[in-house]
């Protein structure tokens, strides 16, 4: 049987993505430059039975979508800088809550309004640590449409999985490029669903989390199952408390059902790395251009090589110490002031020298920038 082939632009490949993945309920509101994935939703979802509300504001957006999750829909919103920023405090209830839902930011510059129509790669410390409190972060960055469409449905498969947001750090030039994408078969990549009570509703403690994995059970509201959703740390049954080991079991668990999980969840790629003595790390949109600049190095005799975070959280740390073995100089481009150089830097040390390529005027690195700074050092 011959492959189905679409040519989408990157939005549409996430908003198809999470329609393969099972997503209902899309709530959002339009902001440049994410706009098209809301599009594709509303015109999409209703042929699926599916719900797409477009609220008043970005607090809305994601508030509807927490609700849509807690009532059994696989739930998704997009935006993009300003809108990530006004998401914060309920990407912190869901984390705190224990609520799945995918999170889309379309990367533009800032800080504040910035540049709607522009792009950039300023929000990944923000993905990280844009809401208060200590949390486990997945957070994955595309690099191509393709990606886009299968990164989707990986977020909704950790969604689902640990009970927790899951964002998708996209950026304008991946959002609006164009290319080829070849749509596998339905059945022929695997979904995950968020596991339901296995006791009766009068057994049912909504937050007493299996040993196996650290993740509670999660009943949907209307299913017969009572329980008590709030931002305020809670006990096994949902209402807040004060006792300090109940407070301590509860902030624990956040962190530990990632970290006990990172091999499984951590991605990253790989070019010409193995005897690499010049490394570049990038990600996103910066790691297109970066690909073919050590294509072009290597070609000039260089040992250069390239590694890319696919997951940007959690970090790729261990997997770059490993690659990194040979290098005595690690290149970092990307478009902000230097903001996963700090992680590179945290990884290697003093194993190699760290340099820094920054670009923040709203354009993309290009490869013949990137091949000079690898000759520059070379």
């Amino acid at each position: 049987m011959p492959k189905k082939l679409a040519f989408w632009q990157g939005n549409m490949a996430i908003a198809q993505g999470g329609i393969a993945a099972g997503c209902r309920f899309f709530g959002g509101y339009p902001i440049t430059p994410s706009s098209e994935i809301a599009e594709v939703m509303a015109e999409e979802l209703p042929k699926l039975n599916g719900r797409f509300i477009q609220m008043e504001d970005e607090i809305a957006g994601i508030a509807a979508t927490i609700g849509a999750s807690i009532a059994g829909y696989k739930a998704m919103t997009a935006t993009s800088g300003p809108g990530f920023s006004l998401k914060q405090e309920n990407l912190g209830l869901a984390y705190m809550a224990e609520i799945p839902i995918v999170a889309i930011d379309v990367m533009r510059g800032g800080p504040s309004t910035g540049l709607p129509t522009r792009v950039s790669q300023q929000d990944v410390m923000q993905a990280r640590w844009g809401t208060h409190g200590d949390h486990g972060t997945i957070a994955y960055a595309p690099s191509s449409v393709q990606e886009c469409y299968e990164l989707t449905i990986e977020a909704f498969n950790m969604a689902e999985r640990f009970r927790q947001p899951v964002l998708v750090m996209s950026d304008e030039v991946i959002g609006h490029m164009r290319e080829k994408v070849v749509i596998p078969e339905p059945g022929s990549f695997p979904i995950i669903d968020r596991k339901k009570p296995k006791v009766s509703p009068e057994e049912f403690i909504p937050y007493l989390a299996d040993p196996e994995d650290d993740v509670p059970p999660m009943a949907s509201f209307g299913d017969g199952y009572r329980w008590h959703v709030t931002g305020l740390t809670h006990n096994d049954w949902g209402f807040p408390t004060n006792e300090p080991a109940e407070i301590g079991k509860k902030h624990l668990r956040l962190v530990r059902k990632i970290d006990r999980f990172r091999d499984d969840i951590v991605k990253y790629d790989l070019e010409q790395a193995e005897d690499a003595e010049i490394l570049v790390v990038s990600y996103g949109c910066v790691a297109r251009s970066a690909v073919r600049a050590v294509r072009e190095a290597r070609a000039k005799g260089i040992k250069v090589g390239h590694f890319r975070p696919i997951t940007l959280w959690p970090f790729p740390d261990k997997e770059l110490i490993r690659v990194a073995g040979m290098a005595k100089k690690v290149i970092v481009p990307e478009l902000n002031c230097g903001q996963m150089v700090s992680e590179v830097r945290i990884a290697l040390g003093a194993k190699a020298e760290i340099i820094p390529s920054n670009l923040v005027n709203g354009e993309i690195l290009r490869p013949h920038e990137i091949l000079a700074t690898i000759e520059e050092v070379a």
